[in-house]
């Protein structure tokens, strides 16, 4: 995703530059993205667009590490750039970075007027535990663009943290909407059990699973199918059991021995063990 990223530093050679690396991660080229940044480093060792982005490349290539140390020093530069400012210091945020808070205010009070400024503020309040001054930012996230669906999803995802199931479920209903993204199928789907409407998660949980190999995401479209002796409950933990690793394979065997146990047992334990303890997981996921 390159919503709210960095916008391209004047000057024709970086902008160019700039431009062809946001073309590449729109077309998941992470890679090439990546050592094109690298190999222009020298020429702009001080440019903090060129460290964030950087940042954003080598953290979508599962080098966190790396990327940390990128924002880290953009952040440290003291750019004035807020949409700059707001990517970096969510990123410091998954890293507990005290710097964090400061970035992402600094680009809230730069910035009024942007969304991806706000939503990324006030997910990081939300999952911080103010969700009042959360729900302000992202109430004006989603006024400044309602048609983002990571304004919504975020939202919901305050509201769902801040004991507000209703409100949270139709945020979460409007994000796949517009974007009809796995993982907010299945925190929606996940909303949907905590707040006892269980027949109407097994269509999201369904949907959660569908395109991606989340053994967690299919141990619970199995426990959402077995709920109402569905065959599909099976299938998924197939293929749960065919993706799972380390701990999560001892969940696919306890998963495996509430199905063998009949409807009423998944159900229970979907709404009363796996489905709030991954709800609340994935709340606190960062964006």
């Amino acid at each position: 995703m390159t919503d709210g990223v960095p916008n391209p530093a004047p000057g024709d050679a970086l902008e160019a530059l700039l431009e062809r690396v946001r073309r590449l991660g729109e077309d998941g080229d992470w890679e090439t993205a990546a050592a094109d940044l690298r190999e222009a480093l020298p020429e702009w060792p001080e440019d903090p667009t060129v460290l964030c982005w950087l940042g954003v490349a080598e953290r979508e290539l599962g080098m966190d590490g790396v990327a940390y140390e990128r924002f880290r020093t953009a952040v440290g530069m003291e750019p004035d750039d807020p949409v700059l400012l707001s990517v970096a210091g969510t990123a410091l945020a998954a890293f507990d970075d005290p710097d964090a808070e400061g970035a992402l205010r600094t680009a809230a009070l730069l910035a009024p007027d942007e969304s991806s400024v706000r939503w990324r503020y006030g997910a990081f309040l939300s999952r911080e535990g103010f969700p009042e001054q959360a729900l302000e930012e992202l109430d004006a996230a989603v006024e400044l663009d309602p048609e983002s669906a990571v304004a919504f999803y975020e939202r919901g995802v305050a509201r769902a943290l801040d004991g507000r199931p209703d409100a949270a479920i139709d945020d979460l209903a409007r994000s796949v909407e517009l974007d009809d993204d796995p993982w907010t199928r299945s925190v929606l789907g996940l909303a949907l059990v905590v707040a006892g409407r269980v027949e109407e998660s097994v269509v999201e949980l369904e949907l959660g699973a569908a395109h991606g190999l989340d053994p967690r995401a299919h141990l619970l479209a199995a426990l959402a199918h077995a709920a109402f002796d569905d065959d599909g409950a099976w299938r998924h933990l197939e293929m749960a059991r065919s993706g799972a690793e380390g701990t999560e394979q001892l969940l696919v065997e306890e998963v495996e021995a509430r199905l063998a146990e009949g409807a009423e047992v998944a159900r229970h334990f979907l709404e009363n063990t796996l489905g709030p303890t991954t709800l609340r997981e994935r709340l606190m996921e960062r964006p």
